[in-house]
């Protein structure tokens, strides 16, 4: 089937991006606005951008009227924010903290979680989060200003990490196993981070295939 991309629906596009993008890391950003507020959210768009400078983006889309969601209005308006990890223990109540309420209203307090003050800026990290990227915004794109549902990318320069002791070596190495994540899928699907295995790249792993074979 050969799809064009403009002949369909918003919802359509999505459909396909949310099921071939398989898994997708969840970023859990908490942001705080000018007046203290907190706000918390879960965002399946989302990845590194690059270790120099060390940056990562997320894309919280608009609102169903267009306007903007409050990670996004809270990133732009105070150029803090903090991408923490979803690790499997806590999955549920992340999940229920993508619940729209009202602007100011704290999904930390809705879903029963905890904000720990952060090092380096203002809007707090969430506790029982094994990483946590504190960040400064860069850029904001905005793909499709004031339209229904349009996309947005928040690129942030992380100038502070705080992970767990247990998770982590000397030589900056994170256990997959000690962090225990949850990746998201399709509709109502997450994958977890437990099934794994290893892989060499290139010419070695190619000779290795042909041998298996």
């Amino acid at each position: 089937m050969d799809i064009d991309p403009a002949e369909l629906s918003g919802s359509e596009r999505y459909k396909l991006l949310i099921g071939g993008i398989l898994p997708r890391p969840i970023a859990v950003v908490s942001t705080q606005n000018e007046r203290g507020e907190r706000n918390l959210a879960p965002f399946s768009f989302f990845n590194g951008v690059g270790g120099h400078p060390m940056t990562l983006m997320f894309c919280p889309a608009n609102n169903a009227d267009g306007s903007e969601k409050d990670s996004l209005r809270n990133a732009s308006e105070t150029g803090e924010f903090v991408v923490n990890v979803a690790p499997d223990a806590m999955i549920e109540r992340i999940a229920a903290a993508a619940e729209a309420l009202p602007h100011g209203e704290s999904e930390f307090d809705f879903a029963g979680l905890d904000p720990v003050p952060a090092k380096v800026v203002s809007p707090p990290r969430l506790g029982g989060s094994p990483i946590s990227y504190e960040c400064r915004t860069r850029q904001i794109l905005r793909l499709a200003e004031g339209e229904p549902g349009g996309a947005n990318m928040v690129i942030g320069d992380v100038v502070h990490v705080y992970v767990d002791d247990g998770v982590i070596d000397e030589r900056m190495r994170i256990d997959p196993a000690s962090i225990d994540l949850v990746g998201r899928l399709g509709g109502f699907g997450y994958a977890r981070t437990r099934d794994r295995f290893e892989l060499r790249a290139g010419k070695a792993a190619l000779e290795e295939g042909r041998r298996d074979s």
